[in-house]
């Protein structure tokens, strides 16, 4: 199938290097909003500017969508899903709704398949929550995520006046951890449940009060968190904090029997080296699905419920049974 990236940021990086991995790709190109002459892709990639994609409708399977939940895709994913299969991962989960509701508008008009937030939260830890609930029915549903850095949160720190640069932690507090693991099946605040701490590189003359202001009282990302906000130097950033891990667990705590006397626990975890790698191996996986929908005639917006599993992989039906059944 063939692919392209639309976005060539840390996710559009990873996407390039995940449809290295799956023979059944060819990556067409990268489009980009920034000079194509000024863009340097890690595996020699063509490089489009980003008003171009027009010309090659009909000659792309699926386009991932690499742009941050903030400002990006609300604009970018309905806008393409006209003309072309689309992925992306939207994570404001708040706004979910909201986002499917335009781009099936879109995607239904251009008779498209289009799936949004993919990745893995939004993405394969909703799967585990589905799961969970779905053979556990008397429990309760556990997620914490970290300790990483969140490119969504990072990206929405960014988009403040006045901030160059920033990365932003989540971390789990051990606490509540334990206690979800005791299967007591606790009451969790988001409060209780996870800290945030952001690191910020400040532009010259800006108002940092402002600023962590701004940050700790962000609707569907700070404001129902303890927040601390660090200012450091660029230099700071670039030494201690280039790296980006993530990770976390999903955890379905219930019970069974007459009087629920059997405890039961579900667990899925993740550790990951680098965030946007793994996000991006979903999206092409994903990519992989929403191409084989649209053959099967499933136009519309889509989410990772409705992708049948096989369709996730390259192989066959038949290797399925034979190796993974």
């Amino acid at each position: 199938m063939k692919l392209a990236i639309y976005g060539y940021g840390n996710i559009g990086r990873g996407v390039e290097l995940a449809a290295r991995q799956n023979p059944d790709m060819e990556l067409v190109g990268v489009f980009t909003r920034r000079d194509p002459a000024t863009v340097q892709t890690l595996t020699g990639v063509n490089v489009f500017a980003a008003d171009s994609i027009d010309d090659f409708v009909g000659k792309i399977d699926a386009v991932v969508l690499c742009g941050g939940s903030a400002t990006d895709l609300p604009v970018l994913t309905p806008k393409l899903a006209e003309k072309f299969n689309v992925v992306d991962s939207f994570d404001t989960h708040a706004r979910i709704p909201e986002h499917f509701a335009a781009v099936d508008a879109a995607a239904r008009r251009g008779g498209t398949t289009a799936l949004i937030s993919g990745g893995w939260d939004p993405g394969m830890f909703s799967l585990a929550r589905l799961y969970g609930g779905a053979l556990l029915p008397e429990g309760k549903d556990y997620t914490f995520w970290g300790r990483g850095v969140s490119q969504g949160h990072s990206d929405a720190i960014r988009r403040i006046p006045g901030v160059a640069d920033a990365r932003q932690y989540t971390v789990p507090i051990a606490a509540a951890l334990d206690a979800v693991r005791s299967g007591t099946q606790p009451e969790l605040t988001a409060r209780e449940k996870h800290l945030r701490e952001c690191y910020v590189v400040a532009e010259e003359g800006a108002d940092k009060a402002a600023i962590e202001t701004a940050i700790k009282t962000m609707p569907n990302y700070f404001a129902d968190y303890n927040t601390t906000v660090t200012f450091i130097t660029a230099e700071e950033l670039r030494r201690e904090h280039a790296a980006l891990p993530h990770g976390g667990f999903v955890i379905r705590s219930g019970t069974t029997g007459l009087n629920g006397e059997h405890k039961h626990s579900i667990e899925y975890r993740l550790e990951l080296d680098s965030n946007p790698e793994f996000t991006a191996g979903a999206l092409v996986a994903l990519a992989r699905a929403v191409s084989r929908m649209q053959e099967k005639g499933q136009t519309g917006c889509k989410t990772i419920f409705d992708v049948a599993p096989a369709d996730l992989s390259p192989l066959s039906a038949e290797e399925l049974r034979a190796h993974l059944l």
